[in-house]
């Protein structure tokens, strides 16, 4: 049985954990050089956090949508579970500690605007 401890010596057997899923404070510059996909070379980008928006407010014309997840039950209640299902289990209460990050990326150029692939699971971010 593996222990998940991040500090302690390798020769015991113990898994690490990767410092870089999970950070207390990350500070981020506010212009990045990288890649924009439109111009297709290396520009400054502005780095800024995307706001997280709930269901309604970041789609408030997608009725469809708002009706798919009513039927899987997403939106009021769990209704009937049938013959064979079984109730549902108790959610997890609490807030997570932290939040993963959402960059946005804006070319100093064209002025498009690119999305940071994956985020990193952390508690305070700083734009410097």
């Amino acid at each position: 049985m593996d222990i998940i401890i991040g500090y302690e010596e390798r020769s015991l057997g113990v898994r690490f954990l990767n410092p870089l899923l999970f950070r207390s404070h990350m500070k981020v510059p506010k212009q990045v050089n990288r890649h924009c996909p439109r111009c297709n070379k290396h520009t400054i980008h502005k780095v800024t956090l995307a706001k997280s928006r709930g269901r309604n407010q970041s789609r408030p014309m997608s009725i469809g949508s708002t009706m798919r997840v009513r039927m899987r039950g997403q939106r009021r209640g769990f209704g009937n579970q049938g013959k064979y299902s079984k109730p549902p289990k108790p959610k997890m209460t609490g807030k997570k500690l932290s939040k993963k990050t959402d960059f946005r990326y804006q070319c100093g150029e064209c002025k498009k605007m690119s999305v940071q692939r994956e985020g990193i699971r952390s508690k305070k971010i700083e734009l410097i």
